[in-house]
């Protein structure tokens, strides 16, 4: 199968069940051996989930028996217009040094804080807890937080 015959096609799916979705399109299309070359289903792009196929005809038949696989929205998309969802995002962008944030994740879990420094390389945050005695300065993961308030520039 040259490159050039493949193409992306769109699935609706489910709400929240887009990863589900995208393994049983794998593991069926693997069992079938049918023209399915790649799947998938990108966080920010809810309810759908983007198949790299040979025909339209393949996805159909592997979606078939899929659950939560709706259907496939008419036409095809190109590499260019789903190259953005390949490309990993830091999870740390978009916060700012004195934004408050609320903690999702851990043992500080749903806790207000302020962020005092960011590390973008290892993408952590290092936060300040609203509620602690103490200021103790906490290191989370910059995916473990909420973005409540972002720091204005003074004016």
């Amino acid at each position: 199968m040259n490159e050039e015959a493949a193409a992306i096609f769109v699935i609706k799916t489910t709400a929240n069940q887009e990863r589900t979705v995208a393994n049983l399109i794998e593991k069926v299309a693997k069992k079938e051996h049918l023209g399915v070359h790649a799947v998938l289903a990108p966080d920010e792009l809810k309810g759908y989930v983007l198949v790299e196929a040979a025909s339209p005809e393949a996805v159909d038949e592997v979606i078939q028996n899929v659950p939560h696989a709706r259907a496939m929205i008419k036409g095809q998309s190109s590499f260019e217009e789903i190259s953005h969802f390949l490309i990993p995002k830091l999870s740390v962008t978009g916060i700012t040094e004195g934004s408050i944030v609320e903690l999702i994740s851990g043992p500080f879990k749903g806790e207000k804080a302020r962020v005092k420094r960011i590390d973008s390389t290892h993408e952590e945050i290092t936060v300040e807890l609203f509620e602690a005695m103490v200021p103790i300065p906490v290191t989370v993961r910059g995916d473990n937080v909420r973005i409540l308030k972002r720091e204005e520039e003074e004016k």
